[in-house]
C-alpha cells in the first residue's frame, strides 16, 4: 500500500469522524430546540418525543468512541491530527451531556404541564432561546474551524449566567410569597439550571475547538457570574440540590 493511499485513507477517516460529530451536534441542537418549543407550547407529546430521541444521541456517541479508538490504534496520529482525534472524543462527551439536559428539560415540562401556567416560565424560554443561539454558534465554530468564533462563545457565557441568576432569584421570591408555588417553581428552577449547564458545556466545546485550531488553550479563564449556589436558602438546601443534579 502506497504512502499516498495511506494518507488519503486516514484523511477520509478523519472526515468521517468530523461528520459524525456534526451529525451528533445536529441531533442535540434539534433536541434542545424541540424541548424549548414543548415548554413554550405546553406540549407534553413533543416533550415525550424529545425524551425518546435521547437514545439516538447516546448511540451516536458510542459510535464516535469506536471511531476514535480505531484511529488511535491503527493510525497512531501525531501533532494536529492527534489533537483533532482526542478533541472529538471530548466534544462528543459534551454533546451527550447537552442531550441529557434537553431530555431533562422535556421531562420537567411534562411534570409542569399538570399545573397552571406561571409567569417565570417566559424567562426560562428566553434563556433557552439564548442557549440555542450559543449552541448554533459553537457548532458553526467547529464546522468552520474558527478559533475567533469559539472564543466569542466562551466570552458570551457571562450573559447566560447573569440571566440564570436573575431567574433563580425571581423564583425564590415566588416560592416565599406563596407555598403553593413551591412545586411548579422548583421544576422551573431545575429547567433554568439545566439550560445554564448547557451553556457551560457549549463553552467547553468552544474551548476544545480553539485548542484544535490553535494547538493551545484559550487565554485567561472564562468569566462566571452564576452566584445562585451561594444564595442563602432555607433548610431545604435548594441551591445545593440544583448544583448536584446539574453536575
Amino acid at each position: 500500500m502506497s504512502n499516498d493511499h495511506i494518507v488519503r485513507s486516514f484523511d477520509e477517516e478523519l472526515k468521517r469522524l468530523a461528520q459524525s460529530i456534526s451529525q451528533m451536534g445536529g441531533l442535540v441542537e434539534a433536541a434542545l430546540a424541540q424541548a424549548i418549543t414543548a415548554l413554550s407550547k405546553r406540549d407534553s407529546q413533543l416533550a415525550s418525543a424529545v425524551v425518546g430521541a435521547d437514545q439516538r444521541i447516546d448511540t451516536l456517541q458510542s459510535e464516535i468512541d469506536d471511531q476514535v479508538v480505531r484511529l488511535l490504534a491503527l493510525r497512531q496520529p501525531m501533532a494536529s491530527d492527534l489533537r483533532t482525534v482526542i478533541a472529538s472524543l471530548r466534544i462528543a462527551n459534551e454533546l451527550e451531556r447537552i442531550g441529557d439536559y434537553a431530555a431533562n428539560l422535556a421531562k420537567r415540562t411534562i411534570a409542569l404541564n399538570s399545573a397552571p401556567s406561571m409567569r417565570p416560565t417566559a424567562a426560562v424560554i428566553r434563556l433557552g432561546k439564548q442557549v440555542q443561539s450559543v449552541i448554533q454558534e459553537t457548532l458553526d465554530a467547529f464546522a468552520q474551524g474558527d478559533a475567533t468564533k469559539a472564543q466569542a462563545v466562551r466570552d458570551g457565557d457571562l450573559e447566560i449566567d447573569e440571566l440564570y441568576t436573575s431567574i433563580f432569584r425571581e423564583l425564590l421570591t415566588y416560592m416565599m410569597e406563596d407555598p403553593r408555588n413551591i412545586t411548579p417553581c422548583t421544576h422551573i428552577l431545575f429547567m433554568a439550571k439545566n439550560l445554564e449547564r448547557v451553556g457551560d458545556h457549549a463553552t467547553n466545546i468552544a474551548e476544545t475547538v480553539y485548542f484544535i485550531v490553535k494547538g493551545q488553550h484559550m487565554p485567561a479563564d472564562r468569566p462566571k457570574s452564576d452566584v445562585s449556589s451561594l444564595t442563602m436558602v432555607d433548610a431545604t438546601g435548594l441551591a445545593t440540590v440544583l448544583d448536584k443534579e446539574a453536575h
